[in-house]
């Protein structure tokens, strides 16, 4: 082999200049940059030394946590306050709602006690006339009758003047109801029927029976004159009353079974008779 043959290179072809100079420039920028960074960090960090304090925040911080603190306990205390006063009405309608209810029920337990009394004093009043009637006509008897007989026959003539106006007023009411103190037009009691029968002619007479019984002269029942007033029971005692009308009639609200009737004496035996006209 001659000295002078060619012998192949190992080592790498060169890069072509303008690639190196590029990135040869480009560390060089990075690596300056980093440099002068470095030498100005030290310069412009220091440490330090002292707390800087902010008196006006922290006042105002405060005052807003005391404000807001304040504020917290009024809502606080105001609801409370609504609370006891919603329990306080609640209570005071409870009560009211409990009174109203004791209310009704006494009215009721009165209405009960008085409708029940009214009862017992008509049963009390049918049962007392029930049992004068029965003793007059066990102890009257024949006397009786004959007392009956002789009104009749001494009254037989017609009515007249405020008599028998009296005694057209009370006929004109036969078969009205009987209602129990009832003053008309429609419905009577007793002592109801009387005191308008006379009224209609200008004399006034007590409401109840037992004033209209003791209201004029007592009279015999065998001297009977028309518009007589009849009345069962004893004299300021009576429990019933009614009008002779002459011809041994009367004329009477009886009861609500019959109503207004006109009926003989001897349908119902009277006790005695006041005369006021």
């Amino acid at each position: 082999m001659s000295h002078t043959a060619h012998i192949p290179s190992h080592r790498k072809p060169r890069r072509n200049a303008p690639k190196t100079a590029l990135r040869a420039g480009v560390a060089g920028g990075v690596l300056s940059t980093i440099a002068v960074a470095g030498a100005a960090g030290p310069a412009q960090a220091e440490p330090v030394t002292q707390t800087i304090e902010m008196p006006t925040i922290t006042a105002g911080l405060s005052t807003a946590v005391a404000a807001s603190a304040e504020a917290t306990q009024q809502v606080a205390q105001d609801l409370q306050t609504q609370a006891q006063e919603d329990a306080a009405a609640a209570t005071a309608a409870k009560t009211a709602k409990k009174a109203k209810a004791e209310a009704v029920r006494k009215a009721e337990a009165k209405k009960k006690a008085e409708a029940a009394a009214k009862a017992k004093a008509e049963a009390a009043e049918r049962a007392s006339r029930t049992a004068a009637r029965t003793t007059l006509s066990a102890s009257s008897g024949s006397s009786a009758g004959t007392g009956v007989a002789s009104a009749s026959s001494s009254s037989s003539s017609s009515a007249t003047g405020s008599a028998a106006s009296v005694i057209a007023f009370a006929q004109a009411q036969v078969g009205d109801a009987y209602v129990s103190g009832g003053t008309g037009p429609n419905s009577w009691d007793c002592s109801g029927l009387v005191q308008a029968a006379f009224r209609s002619v200008g004399v006034d007479l007590p409401r109840v029976s037992q004033a209209q019984s003791t209201a004029g002269t007592q009279v015999s029942l065998s001297n009977l004159q028309p518009g007589d007033i009849l009345y069962w029971g004893g004299a300021g005692s009576a429990y019933h009353v009614g009008i002779y009308v002459g011809g041994g009639q009367f004329v009477g609200a009886q009861n609500s079974s019959t109503g207004v009737v006109q009926r003989p004496l001897s349908y119902d035996p009277p006790s005695g008779a006041v005369r006021v006209l």
